[in-house]
Formats: C-alpha cells, sequence, structure tokens
C-alpha cells in the first residue's frame, strides 16, 4: 500500500513539474515575440507562429498586443504575418488604441489595406475621444487613408466624437485648410458627408471655414 502511495506521488511531482515548465516556456515564448516584433525581425516571427496554439494577443504593461506594436512602428511585414495567423486587429491597450484605430489615425496605409481586405474591423470601437478611425485620419492629413476608408465603405462617415466633430468638421475646423485638407474635404463631400451637422458648439464645417478665410472650402460647403 505504502509502496502504491509513493508511485503516486511520484507520478504528480512528475506531472506538476512538466506543468511548471510549460508555463514557463509559454511566458519565454511570449517574450520571444514581443521581441521579435519590437526588432522587426520577420524571420524569428514566422518561426514561434509556427506554434498555432500561440497567444497571439499578449498584452505588455501598457495593454499592448505584438500586432498594435508592429503598426505602431509601421513593420509591414511583421504586421502581416500577425494578421494572418489571427491576431486580433479590434484589441484596445490601455489608451483605447486598437492597431486598426492607429493605423487609421497616423498613416499606416499599407498596413490599414491589409486589416480592411484580410481581417474584419469592428466599426464600432471608438478611440479615447469617441472617434472612429476615419475622424483622425481626415484631421491629421492623411488622404490616402481618407480614400481608403471611404472606398471600403464600412466605416460612419458622419460618426461624430465626443466633442460633435465629425470627419468632415475636423478636416476644416482643426488644420491649417492648406492643399492636403481641401482635398480631404472635397472626398469627404463626393462621398455625401453630412455638411448640416452641428459640433458642440453648434458650429458646422462651413461655420469654421467662413470663421477660417478658407475660401476653396467655403466654395466647396457652399456648392
Amino acid at each position: 500500500m505504502k509502496r502504491f502511495i509513493g508511485i503516486i506521488v511520484i507520478i504528480l511531482l512528475i506531472l506538476t513539474g512538466c506543468n511548471e515548465g510549460g508555463e514557463k516556456n509559454l511566458k519565454l515564448q511570449s517574450s520571444d515575440l514581443f521581441e521579435a516584433v519590437e526588432n522587426n525581425d520577420v524571420k524569428k516571427v514566422q518561426e514561434i507562429l509556427q506554434d498555432t496554439s500561440f497567444p497571439l494577443n499578449e498584452t505588455n504593461d501598457k495593454g499592448e498586443t505584438p500586432l498594435l506594436i508592429a503598426t505602431h512602428e509601421n513593420y509591414i511585414e511583421v504586421a502581416k504575418l500577425l494578421i494572418n495567423a489571427g491576431a486580433d486587429i479590434n484589441q484596445q491597450d490601455s489608451m483605447q488604441d486598437s492597431a486598426y484605430l492607429y493605423a487609421g489615425a497616423e498613416g499606416k496605409t499599407e498596413i490599414l489595406k491589409y486589416m480592411i481586405e484580410h481581417a474584419e474591423p469592428n466599426q464600432n470601437i471608438y478611440n479615447r475621444y469617441g472617434g472612429n478611425t476615419l475622424i483622425p485620419a481626415a484631421e491629421k492629413g492623411h488622404l490616402n487613408n481618407v480614400k481608403l476608408l471611404l472606398e471600403d465603405g464600412k466605416v460612419n462617415i458622419d460618426h461624430q466624437n465626443n466633442f460633435g466633430y465629425t470627419a468632415l468638421i475636423e478636416a476644416v475646423a482643426l488644420t491649417d485648410g492648406s492643399e492636403v485638407y481641401q482635398q480631404i474635404v472635397q472626398e469627404l463631400l463626393t462621398y455625401n458627408a453630412n455638411k448640416e451637422l452641428h459640433d458642440e458648439s453648434g458650429r458646422t464645417a462651413l461655420d469654421y471655414a467662413k470663421e477660417k478665410g478658407y475660401t476653396k472650402m467655403i466654395k466647396m460647403l457652399e456648392e
């Protein structure tokens, strides 16, 4: 009987040891992926992703996933590998950025295009200002991103953020009115952005254009 109990104890110890080793190995692999992504090491990322059970959406102390880090740095090939492996493009970090929102807002056009074509952007997830990916793309002058999002047709062109701004209002109110913003305003109007919407201050895009003396924008908005 004692011998039987001893055998059971040994088996339990062996199983426990294996489990602890597995957990340590998992932690090491997670660390390895973050390191590989940060170093833009495409080959290493490929090696790690061969394990299809790997936890792709592990986060660091900022709540960032490997995909979000790759998007921050515009590591296009690494981002594509992660997306192909099933990384969540909609998972948000502690600042409410997701890879999709960030790619749109910060002009990471090739990554944004790949996300639209190979993943499923959630249009009901917003940034810390309550905006969708189109609003900051318009405000920051990322014309190619604006075109891409409008052509995709799934983003809400008239979504209003916490300040009541739409992409059209921000493209006028928060910019210098230069040529790239004139082109963005034209793109938004071509896709029938609502010119009559008011922000929290009660002003429309046209109101702002008149205040700032943006004559070309005024003409577009009055047509």
